[in-house]
């Protein structure tokens, strides 16, 4: 009996030191409180609660994340762009925090790995990338305060990403970059989904892509969203020489 529990605890005490080694190459400095990156990536599946009955997972400093995020992107672009109104910085902003960028730098520090579930990694959506990601940074600022916050976001995401040309030219959604040229050529258009699953087991949707009664493109995917986006950026393409002016 000693003997196993010897060897239960030398086994947390390994995970643990693993899990400070991991947290702090991610860092690049040593975290002072190690529970609450503990608590950035512990999903809520575990239903682990504190001793006040609330609980322990990522969904609140993943809120705080993105605040943190959008606070200090937004500040490097009122200061790289004086001359952008509300409007350009807003949309330039939504563009360095998509959900598809912060989805990218999840998978980039590889993130899903850290994480603490009672449900298989392969079964969580897309998403969780940037959802860690975001949780990661709240626990950063919980941590060391705003200043070691900043560094690490200008680290991780202003330096290596945010050039204002680049950012000015790309895309967040083709299906609202459609239906806004769409709307200003008074065109009509349609996204007739349906249920494609066929010989797949996982549910597909497909979607005909239709402006003035036309179908424009056509495309497959795992959801309808993701389906009217792919149709989206191909009918855009099709058109590109007149819709470019609205990026």
């Amino acid at each position: 009996m000693k003997y196993s529990i010897r060897n239960i605890l030398n086994s947390r005490s390994k995970a643990n030191g693993n899990f400070f080694m991991e947290i702090t190459k991610i860092l690049g400095h040593k975290p002072k409180n190690t529970s609450i990156y503990k608590k950035a990536f512990t999903h809520r599946s575990m239903n682990i609660k504190d001793s006040e009955g609330n609980a322990i997972n990522y969904e609140r400093l993943e809120f705080l994340g993105d605040a943190m995020l959008s606070a200090v992107i937004a500040s490097h672009l009122y200061l790289e762009v004086p001359s952008g109104d509300e409007g350009y910085l807003t949309k330039m902003r939504s563009k360095v925090v998509s959900r598809e960028h912060l989805n990218e730098l999840g998978k980039e520090l590889n993130l899903l790995s850290l994480v603490e579930s009672k449900i298989p990694s392969g079964q969580f959506g897309e998403n969780i990338h940037g959802n860690l990601f975001e949780a990661l940074v709240g626990a950063i600022f919980l941590d060391r305060g705003y200043k070691h916050c900043e560094k690490f976001i200008y680290k991780r995401v202003i330096i290596p990403y945010v050039d204002i040309e680049t950012l000015e030219g790309k895309v967040i959604s083709y299906k609202s970059l459609l239906i806004e040229w769409c709307q200003k050529e008074k065109k009509t258009f349609d996204y007739n989904v349906y249920e494609d699953t066929g010989n797949d087991d996982v549910r597909h949707f497909s979607v005909k892509l239709s402006i003035d009664e036309k179908v424009v493109s056509k495309a497959r995917a795992t959801s309808k969203k993701k389906a009217e986006e792919k149709a989206s950026k191909r009918a855009f393409f099709a058109f590109q020489n007149r819709i470019s002016q609205f990026k």
